[in-house]
C-alpha cells in the first residue's frame, strides 16, 4: 500500500456526509470499508481530499479531516470513540432549560432564541473537544493533503444554510452568496460543528459572532453544493436515512395503517417533527447531476472532447470552472434504523438509569410497529453505534465495485489533466 503519487494527491474526490445524529455511527462503518478494503484493492490510499458534512456528518468530516494523515487510523479513532458512548454520559437533561423553553414557547421571559432545550450541550461538546484536535485541519490543509472541509449550520434569523468553509487559500469566498445559502471561510473549531450539530428542540442554538446557530439540516442536509463548488469531481455521499417503503408495498402499508388508526402520542410527534425539519433533498439533487451529465456526455459525443470547455466559454464561466461532469456514488442503510433501535431498547439487557431511561424504554415499547424515529436519533450507545458500524460496512461492500471504480477513475482523469 502506498501514498497517491504526489501529482494526483488532490483529484478532488468529495466526501458528503448527511445528518442523522446517533445515526452517523453507520457513516463510520462505510468509511471504514473505504479506506481498508478499497483502498487495498486499488493498492494506493483513497485520497478524500474535499469533506463536507451536516450535523454528525459534519463532527465525522472534522474527525476525518484533522487525523488526514492516518488514512486508517483516523477511522480506527472514529469506531473508537463511537463504540466508547454511552446515552446517559451524553444525554443530561437539563431542567433549567426545560422550564424555559416553555416560558418561550409561551411568550413569557425571555426571547426563544435565548433559550435552552431539553438537553444540555456540555458532554457533547466535550467529546467534540477530546475527539477531534481541530487545529490539525489547519496543518493538514497546507500540507496539500487536504483540499477543504466544510461543515453546514442553519442561521435562525435568516434561515439560510450557512456553509462554514476551511480551505487552504481563506479568502475570497469559494462561492457568492445567495438568499439560500451563504459560505463563511473559517477557522473550524468545536464551535461550529456545535452549531451544525444542535437539533431543534433537543438542544440549544448556538450563538457565532452574534447570530444564533441550529443544525444544518434543517435546510441542507446532505452538504452535495459545497463539495461542488468547491471543485469536487467525483463524490461519495453517505446517508444513515433509509429509503421508505413504497406505496403499495406491503409492510410500508401495514405501518401507516396500524399508525393512522392509533393516536399519536407526543414522543412519536417529537420523532416525526426532527423527520420533518431535516430535510432531504438528495434525490432531487442526485437527478440534476445524472441530467447534467446525460447533456455533457451526449455533447462530448456528438462534438468531441472539446465540447465541455466550449460550452463554458459559450456561458460565460472561467476555465476550469463552470458544468462539469460529477460522477456520484450515492450509499445509503439498507436496514431501517428506527425499527432497529426500537428493538434494541426493548431488549431486557439495554439499561439507562433515570427519567431518560424509562421514556426509552416507553417509546420501544408504545407500538412494536412503530418507527421509533426519536429514539435513532438518541441512542447514542456504544453496542448500539458498533452495530449501525457493522450495517455500514455491509452496504459499503455492496456498492465496493462502483466505490473502487469512481476513485481510480478520479485519480487517472486528473493526472491526464495535468
Amino acid at each position: 500500500m502506498t501514498d497517491v503519487p504526489e501529482e494526483a494527491s488532490t483529484p478532488g474526490i468529495g466526501l458528503v456526509l448527511a445528518g442523522g445524529a446517533a445515526r452517523g455511527a453507520y457513516e463510520v462503518g462505510v468509511l471504514d470499508h473505504i479506506v481498508h478494503r478499497v483502498a487495498e484493492d486499488l493498492g494506493y490510499e483513497v485520497p478524500l481530499d474535499i469533506l463536507c458534512g451536516t450535523s454528525v456528518g459534519g463532527m465525522n468530516a472534522c474527525m476525518m479531516a484533522a487525523h488526514a494523515d492516518q488514512p486508517r487510523g483516523r477511522v480506527a479513532h472514529m469506531v473508537s470513540v463511537w463504540t466508547s458512548l454511552s446515552v446517559d454520559e451524553l444525554l443530561r437533561p437539563a431542567a433549567r432549560s426545560i422550564f424555559d423553553v416553555a416560558r418561550g414557547l409561551l411568550g413569557r421571559g425571555t426571547s426563544i432564541l435565548e433559550v435552552g432545550a431539553l438537553l444540555d450541550p456540555t458532554p457533547l461538546a466535550e467529546l467534540l473537544t477530546r475527539s477531534i484536535p481541530f487545529e490539525r485541519i489547519d496543518t493538514h490543509l497546507r500540507s496539500g493533503r487536504l483540499r477543504a472541509v466544510t461543515v453546514t449550520a442553519t442561521q435562525l434569523t435568516s434561515g439560510r444554510s450557512v456553509v462554514f468553509v476551511q480551505r487552504r487559500r481563506a479568502h475570497p469566498a469559494p462561492w457568492p452568496e445567495s438568499h439560500q445559502v451563504a459560505p463563511r471561510a473559517v477557522r473550524l473549531r468545536a464551535i461550529h460543528t456545535l452549531a451544525s450539530s444542535a437539533l431543534p428542540l433537543l438542544f440549544p442554538a448556538v450563538r457565532i459572532d452574534g447570530r444564533y446557530y441550529s443544525d444544518g439540516g434543517l435546510r441542507q442536509n446532505v452538504p452535495l453544493s459545497p463539495a461542488r463548488r468547491l471543485g469536487a469531481r467525483a463524490l461519495i455521499v453517505v446517508n444513515p436515512k433509509h429509503a421508505p417503503a413504497a406505496p403499495g408495498h406491503a409492510d410500508g402499508d401495514e405501518l401507516h395503517r396500524v399508525r393512522d388508526e392509533s393516536p399519536p402520542n407526543a414522543l412519536f410527534l417529537l420523532g416525526k417533527t426532527l423527520n420533518a425539519l431535516l430535510v432531504d433533498r438528495i434525490d432531487n439533487e442526485l437527478d440534476r447531476f445524472e441530467k447534467i451529465n446525460a447533456i455533457l456526455d451526449a455533447g462530448t459525443r456528438i462534438h468531441g472532447a472539446t465540447f465541455n470547455d466550449a460550452l463554458n466559454r459559450e456561458l460565460g464561466y472561467e476555465p476550469n470552472a463552470g458544468l462539469q461532469r460529477i460522477d456520484v456514488v450515492h450509499i445509503r442503510s439498507s436496514i431501517n434504523i428506527p425499527q432497529l433501535a426500537a428493538e434494541y431498547v426493548r431488549h431486557p439487557r439495554f439499561h439507562v438509569p433515570g427519567v431518560l431511561g424509562r421514556m426509552m424504554k416507553h417509546v420501544a415499547h408504545a407500538d412494536t410497529i412503530s418507527d421509533a424515529d426519536l429514539l435513532s436519533y438518541v441512542l447514542f450507545d456504544g453496542e448500539f453505534a458498533g452495530r449501525l458500524i457493522e450495517i455500514g460496512r455491509m452496504d459499503a461492500q455492496a456498492n465496493h465495485e462502483r466505490l473502487c471504480g469512481l476513485v481510480d477513475n478520479a485519480v487517472k482523469r486528473h493526472r491526464e489533466e495535468r
